[in-house]
């Protein structure tokens, strides 16, 4: 059962914008930490953007002033808006968070199943 999905990928042309959301399972109870990561053809996944667990952000290099993560804790939701995109930013992108279950106290980590950016014109 995936316990976190990604939405908001698809085709967009250079220059464009795209928000992405990562929406955890009503079976959790609160997600900590959440981050976007992508896996660009033939290479290594990456970090993207994520939340530390004292609630600040770090962002890859390639994306600082083009990229912004945001969340809705009460829905346990994280987002990822993307603006100026260029063709470097074409990957799948990962959603990834420390999941807690209601009546649990152990933190788990998990991935969603990805959603696929092309950046092309």
């Amino acid at each position: 059962q995936v316990q976190l999905v990604e939405s908001g990928g698809g085709l967009v042309q250079p220059g464009g914008s795209l928000r992405l959301s990562c929406a955890a399972s009503r079976s959790i109870f609160r997600i900590y930490a959440p981050g976007w990561y992508r896996q660009p053809p033939g290479k290594q996944r990456e970090l993207v953007a994520a939340f530390t667990s004292g609630g600040s952000t770090n962002y890859a290099d390639s994306v600082k002033g083009r990229f912004t993560i945001s969340r809705d804790t009460a829905k346990n939701t994280v987002y990822l808006q993307m603006n100026r995109l260029t063709p470097e930013d074409t990957a799948v992108y990962y959603c990834h968070a420390d999941i807690r279950y209601y009546g649990s106290t152990v933190n788990l980590g998990s991935w969603g199943q990805g959603t696929q950016v092309t950046v092309s014109s």
